[in-house]
Parts: C-alpha cells; structure tokens; sequence
C-alpha cells in the first residue's frame, strides 16, 4: 500500500488532467496521473509531424476500408491518415447508442488536447447568470468575476492570441498578439457592424503562441508557423497541449508521477472514513487490477466517461454510483449545436492575397437572449466566419507541363464559410448511464448514451440560417446557399454535464469549487461539471474551474479538512 499511496491522484491527462496535474506538483503534493491509454512524449510520438503530402498512400485520405470499419470516428474532419493513431477506433472501445451519438474520442497520454480546435474564449457574466434568470437546468454556484482572475492566470500559461475589444458578451483576456483578418473578412465585419451595431464581429481568440514569452520558451515552445498541421501534433509547441505544456511543467516538479495503460474501473469509497480513499486500475494491456491511494481525487476523464467511472463507483453508501443520492448522476447532459452552416462568394477585392493558414475565424459572440428572454427560443448561439481565394490548385484537368502551372496559380472569386456553435439546453432525459449486461474487455460496463436534439435546437437552428443569410447578404455576398447537417450529437465534440455544479446537494453533484457534495475529497473539473453549455468553446473555462478547484483542494488539505 505504501508503494502505492501518493498526495493526489488524477484520472486523466487530457486538457482539464494536466491542469489538474501541473498545479497539484507544483503545490508540493506528490500526485499520481493515471490515463487509460498509451504513452505519448511531445515531439517523441509525433510520427507524421514532417511528413509531406505525396508521403501518404492516399494524399492524408484514409482507405474505404478503414472509413467503413469506423463510421463514427471517420465522421471527425481530422480523422485522416496523418493522425487517425490518435484516435479511438470504434471497435476497440464500443458504447450504445440509446440514440445516435458520435463519440469522439483520444485515449493516450494528452487524450485530445493534441486534436481539439483551439478556440478559447470566456465566458461572460450573462452566461453564467443565464440559467437561473431563465430558469433552465439550476442556477451556477459561481458568476464570472469568481474565475475571472483563474482566466487569466491559465490565459497567460497557455498563450492566446487575441485582441481587446471591450465586449460585455465575450470578456478581454491576458492576449498575445492577435491574428489579422483578410481584405475580404474586414469588409465583410465593416458592413454587417454598420448595418447591425449590436453584432460586433472580432478576430478569433486561440491557443496558440504568435509570440511566445519566457516563460513558453522556457518550456521549449515556440511561435506557430500556421501550418495547419495541428492534429499531427505541433514540433514547435506553439499551440496548447497537455504534452507540450503542463504535463512538461508538472514533471519538472519532481512531483509527478504519470502510469499510461491504466483504466480506472472505479473510485473506492470507505464507509467507515465517509471518504474516497482510492481508486481500483485495470492494467490496458495485462488487466491486472490494482488499487492506488490518495487524499484526493481529481476525475479528469473526460465528460462521459467521468460520468462513467461516477457511476461505476459503487459501494454500500452509494448503491447507485459516487455521490448520487439526489439520482441525478449521469443526467442534463448537453453538447453544442454544429448543424448550421452557410457558403457563399464574393466578387471584390480579387487583387488581395493572404499568407499562410490562420488557425482562427472571425466569430460574432451570440446576440440571442443575452440580456433577457426576447426569442421563441432559450439561449443563442455564436457565429464564425472565415473567407478564402477559389481556384487556387485547383485545375486538375490540365495537362502536364507550363500550363499546369499556370492554371493552378490562377485565383478565382473568394468564398466564404459561416458556421453556428448553438448552445443546447441540459434536461433530466438527455442521459447516460451504465448497461446493465454488456461490458468491455476491461469488465467495464459499456456506457450508454441517450442524447438528442429537441424543439429548441431547431428553432436555434432555424434562427441562425435566417440572420446568416441576411447578414451575408448585407456584406455584399452572392451564391449563398444554406445547409442543415443533420449530424449527431457529439460530433462537435463538447459534449457536457452529468456531474453539474450546483447550490444545491438535492440538484446537483458538485459545489462551487468542483467538489461533490457528498464526496469533500473528490473534484470533478472536466466537461462533466458543467452546468450549462454557453455559446463558446469550453476549453479555456475547463482549465480556470481546474486551476481555481486545486487551488481550494490544496489549501483544504493544509487545514485537515479533506
């Protein structure tokens, strides 16, 4: 037991566990990160990061085989052949579809931070005063100004490129310099602001370094070259990962300890201590079970599969699942709404060319029933749009020889994409929860998944084509044209709750720092927590409530209290 007995435990080195991990270690508590999947070191594991194009079979493309073994995954935009090794297949790692679901998932060292998106924004006050001015799902345990110093304090680690804007519905942050739109995108912002004043269209904030301080340097992290290479995972650093940044930070500690191939089964739960005082580990790859010890635990496994080990954390105290008296566990799940999309093209500017591959659009922060309920419809939804050059590589009917060249050099009209990112409203029937006879090759339950659209989503959806429409229309655009993807939930990949914060130990799970109310000395800071979705990405609020729960778990311990 002495061998296995550490300060902390965290359970999953994702975006939210490395957080956890790095400000654990560098408090002086020896803590252990157990991830399910494979070691990966930064730069190490990063097979394809120097690989040219012609150097793949199918130019990225992945074989018709492949696609037709893995229908949800291949749904994924970055699921090609330069990085699909980062990526659950779906046989390996089954689950059922009460309703369709697309679960994308990355078990290794790091889990997704090395293929998210990038995209960090707050969130503002509104949207933490939303739920209970509106009375949807419960009332937030915290407002902005409680994490608004914790979003600064991660914004500077990580390194986000930003303006300030001095926008109420998206905060100002602690920014490295911004990316720049194009000729055409600025147009575009000048006329929608000059035609709707209340719709301030800015540059996209995101993780990564345009110039890099010290302290980045300092961890061997450099400037992006806009490469668009992302999900191979970045050589220079220059975009936030836990590979990269925190786990490197948590390990010069010489406090960390990090045990890959490890599936936590379940958290151990002392009756006679009314505590957690472990946590059981299947072994991945002997399935040797084995039990690990600490004073506290940081569940970090991602939103449904915290939710997954929450339930499957069963003990006489807590017949059914961690914490779940109120038998709220694993209910008001929601995710982010990605159906609506708008294209169109634009004649001008045709003498204005750009440089490289920006790794941000230019994004409108939702302007629906921010302030007061004004639509049919709850909530809102964020807007992006980017605009491009046609044509350019694109003559592939030519023959061989000078006039190849010449064709593929010739730039044709711009085109311009619009997409929604919907906020989706939790409900007690959007669910998972644990199968009752089938398990997986660890003797975990498979998880469940009983998520959908609802009236809500379509009116949203419905709303967001109509002003997208208008507005391109505004800017001068032609061609538009409309599209309702109809995909699944998950695939936008933000998926959250289950395990919500609250005021309230009968209508939620956690308090206002991340702990159960049940449970003092268990934390749950990843997307599970989250009891309402806002409009923006959740990434940058995951790291701040992270950073914020350890800080109060620290000074907990200090004081005996956990």
């Amino acid at each position: 037991m002495n061998d296995h007995t550490y300060d902390a435990i965290v359970v999953g080195s994702g975006i939210s566990g490395g957080w956890a991990a790095k400000e654990l270690c560098e408090k002086g508590l020896k803590t252990l990160v157990l991830e399910r999947g494979r070691d990966v070191v930064h730069r190490e594991d990063y097979p394809t990061m120097h690989t040219h194009p012609w150097e793949f079979p199918l130019r990225g493309a992945l074989p018709l085989s492949v696609r037709k073994e893995n229908p949800v995954v291949s749904r994924c935009y970055a699921f090609r052949d330069d990085a699909d090794h980062f990526f659950v297949k779906d046989k390996e790692h089954p689950y059922v579809q009460d309703q369709p679901f697309d679960w994308i998932r990355g078990y290794q060292v790091g889990g997704k931070s090395l293929l998210w998106a990038r995209q960090v924004q707050r969130w503002s006050k509104y949207d933490f005063e939303g739920p209970g001015r509106d009375g949807f799902a419960v009332d937030w345990p915290i407002r902005y100004d409680d994490l608004a110093p914790w979003y600064s304090y991660v914004e500077r680690f990580v390194g986000v490129s930003g303006n300030k804007d001095g926008l109420d519905t998206l905060p100002d942050g602690e920014f490295l310099p911004a990316w720049e739109m194009n000729k055409l995108e600025r147009d575009i912002q000048q006329r929608i602001v000059a035609a709707y004043p209340d719709r301030k269209f800015v540059i996209g904030r995101c993780a990564h370094l345009t110039e890099p301080a010290e302290h980045h340097t300092r961890l061997g992290r450099g400037q992006c070259m806009a490469r668009s290479l992302c999900q191979r995972g970045c050589p220079f650093g220059a975009y936030f990962s836990s590979n990269a940044a925190t786990l490197p930070a948590a390990a010069l500690t010489g406090n960390l300890t990090m045990r890959p191939h490890s599936v936590v089964h379940s958290l151990i739960y002392d009756d006679q201590k009314e505590k957690v005082t472990g946590v059981r580990v299947i072994d991945s790859e002997t399935l040797e079970t084995t039990e690990f010890f600490a004073k506290v635990i940081f569940v970090n496994a991602s939103a449904l599969n915290s939710n997954l080990i929450l339930l499957n954390s069963i003990s006489n105290r807590f017949p059914n699942g961690l914490g779940n008296d109120n038998g709220l566990l694993g209910k008001y799940v929601a995710f982010h709404n990605y159906r609506g999309s708008i294209s169109a093209s634009a004649d001008r500017h045709l003498d204005s060319y750009y440089y490289g591959r920006r790794p941000t659009a230019v994004m409108l922060p939702n302007f629906r029933n921010v302030k007061k309920q004004e639509m049919d419809f709850l909530r809102g939804y964020m807007t992006f749009y980017s605009a491009s050059r046609k044509g350019w590589g694109g003559a592939r009917n030519e023959p061989f020889g000078p006039g190849f060249k010449e064709a593929n050099s010739e730039l044709g009209d711009w085109s311009v994409y619009m997409m929604m990112q919907g906020e989706t409203i939790p409900k007690e029937e959007s669910r998972v929860y644990l199968d009752a006879d089938q398990t997986d090759r660890w003797g975990m339950p498979l998880l469940r998944v009983d998520v959908g659209y609802d009236d809500n989503d379509e009116k949203s959806l419905k709303d967001f084509l109509e002003q997208g429409v208008a507005m391109l229309e505004t800017a001068g655009c032609y061609g538009i044209s409309t599209r309702d993807s109809k995909q699944a939930p998950g695939l936008d990949i933000h998926e959250m709750g289950g395990v919500r914060m609250g005021r309230d130990p009968k209508t939620s799970l956690l308090n206002g720092w991340n702990q159960m109310h049940l449970c003092k000395n268990v934390f749950v800071t990843d997307g599970a927590c989250m009891t309402s979705t806002g409009t923006q990405n959740p990434s940058i609020t995951y790291m701040a409530l992270t950073a914020r729960a350890v800080d109060y778990a620290a000074t907990e311990l200090k004081k005996g209290e956990l």
